[in-house]
């Protein structure tokens, strides 16, 4: 038994919730290393690169959130966090630089606002990730964040799901322009159609055990799976009960789902969530997602008349309190007091009437968190890095913000062009799926051991999705500024399907 395996034997996870009063006056030294790890199901991360201090990640389903739980997440970053925020690529906010001892009245002002960190950690269902525009865009089958709603209060708080053999990663999509990377996802649901009856029924197509890091990569596969969306959410539980009572737990990088469908096969899994279920399934419907993919940066139609919805580019998702402050104000000023979070790490302030899109973008801080980006800035992704993430091995975040900007003046204008950094195998920064990726590692130069990348190229999200693909080793990051300005100037922008 490995030695997360045994620590969840010893105590469920859930349980150290109500042991964090105590922790709090006993302070974070007296936390027992195992103790440290079940923090985790409670969404409390400690980290060994500012000791005495915590993160904590905060779900937010689908990435809707109100300018009510916005402020009292920058309340808490102000008073406890020195100001900071991130949001990361499963649409969730994580916030830094919190000690144990303010962490009870933290997690009350979460709770009076409807937000939680529970199971956002370890062996746990993660962030349920959706279409940041669901019930907005006009292009999209149907809205599918209601399903993401009811799925995630099946299981938050559930010991039925809080001893999974490794983490479970979830999106639930009714949009058809691929913005949420299902190919990477243990668990996704993408929009399709079935005639039922006659009828055509607009529902999900299921793809499962995909996967970035942990044992190698895997983009999901198909299930041969429709489903309604008033039947999804009990689908979902049922794939996940399988998972949890046969997937693999000897080894910890071979734990994920893909591990169980090399050992059954797709067609045995299918017949064992049926048996879960307690019914059969209906075959899958026809893929209904489009050839392109967006990320819903800038300034676009939503349905209802006259009213908009408007992207705005965050880069590398960091934010100061101040900005989500301001935020709010203009997400009330102009909008309904809505705002969302997309998995590029952006944010979107919703139903914008026509007869104020022009003052909003007037507005000082949409010349810092532009609606119209360059094309460098706007495809930018990172994961935290070695500055707070125990596994990465380089830093991220402000070097890549320093090579972006260096590109937009060197480059200029340029096509669109996705730029994702990861710091580690864990692929938090999705490098596998963008047009170009960084993968951090070490290497040597003149005897000293120095912070680089490996280069990977070629990455496409959506139903033709493919991984990227290696060109180049152990770049040295001081050598990356000359290398992605020819990169990205010669980058080619019409891919093969």
């Amino acid at each position: 038994m490995n030695k997360i395996e045994q620590l969840k034997a010893e105590k469920d996870g859930l349980d150290i919730v109500k042991e964090i009063p105590d922790f709090a006056q006993r302070g974070w030294e007296a936390i027992s290393e195992a103790d440290l790890e079940r923090l985790k199901w409670s969404g409390l991360f400690f980290r060994k690169h500012s000791p005495g201090f915590f993160m904590l990640r905060v779900r937010i389903t689908n990435g809707i959130a109100d300018v009510c739980q916005l402020r009292a997440l920058a309340d808490i970053a102000t008073e406890f966090g020195r100001g900071r925020l991130d949001i990361t690529t499963r649409q969730q906010v994580q916030l830094r630089w919190l000690r144990i001892e303010d962490i009870p009245t933290i997690l009350s002002r979460l709770t009076e606002v409807g937000l939680t960190g529970l199971q956002t950690g370890m062996d746990n269902i993660r962030n349920v990730v959706g279409c940041p525009v669901a019930g907005l865009t006009p292009t999209e089958l149907f809205d599918a964040s209601p399903v993401a709603r009811q799925f995630t209060a099946m299981f938050v708080g559930d010991k039925a799901f809080t001893n999974l053999p490794r983490k479970f990663n979830v999106t639930i999509t009714g949009c058809r322009e691929n913005c949420t990377h299902t190919e990477t996802q243990d668990l996704a649901l993408v929009p399709a159609t079935k005639v039922c009856a006659g009828e055509e029924v607009r529902g999900f197509n299921v793809l499962v055990g995909g996967k970035l890091g942990s044992g190698g990569y895997r983009i999901a596969s198909p299930l041969d799976v429709f489903v309604r969306p008033d039947e999804a959410a009990e689908l979902c539980r049922a794939i996940v009960l399988t998972f949890r009572d046969h997937g693999p737990r000897e080894a910890r990088n071979k734990a994920r789902l893909a591990f169980l469908l090399e050992q059954w096969g797709m067609g045995k899994f299918r017949s064992e969530v049926e048996r879960t279920l307690g019914r059969s399934l209906p075959t899958a419907g026809s893929d209904r997602r489009s050839d392109h993919s967006t990320d819903h940066v800038g300034i676009f139609r939503q349905k209802g008349h006259g009213l908009n919805y408007v992207g705005l580019s965050v880069p590398v998702g960091r934010l100061s309190a101040e900005h989500l402050y301001e935020v709010c104000r203009l997400a009330e000023r102009y909008g309904s007091g809505e705002v969302r979070l997309t998995p590029g790490q952006n944010l979107i302030v919703p139903h914008v009437p026509d007869r104020t899109i022009g003052e909003l973008t007037a507005e000082p801080l949409l010349q810092e968190l532009r609606y119209d980006p360059s094309a460098i800035m706007r495809g930018l992704v990172s994961c935290t890095g070695i500055e707070f993430c125990n596994l990465a091995v380089i830093e991220t975040k402000q070097r890549a913000l320093h090579i972006a900007r260096a590109l937009e003046r060197k480059l200029g204008s340029v096509k669109p062009i996705t730029l994702a950094w990861s710091g580690c195998p864990a692929g938090c920064g999705n490098h596998l799926v963008a047009d170009i990726g960084l993968l951090g590692t070490k290497t040597r130069v003149d005897g000293r051991v120095v912070e680089a990348v490996t280069i990977f190229v070629g990455g496409k999200t959506g139903k033709r999705a493919r991984l990227a693909e290696k060109i180049m080793e152990d770049v040295p990051c001081d050598c990356l500024p000359a290398v992605l300005e020819k990169l990205v100037r010669y980058y080619p922008r019409k891919s093969t399907p």
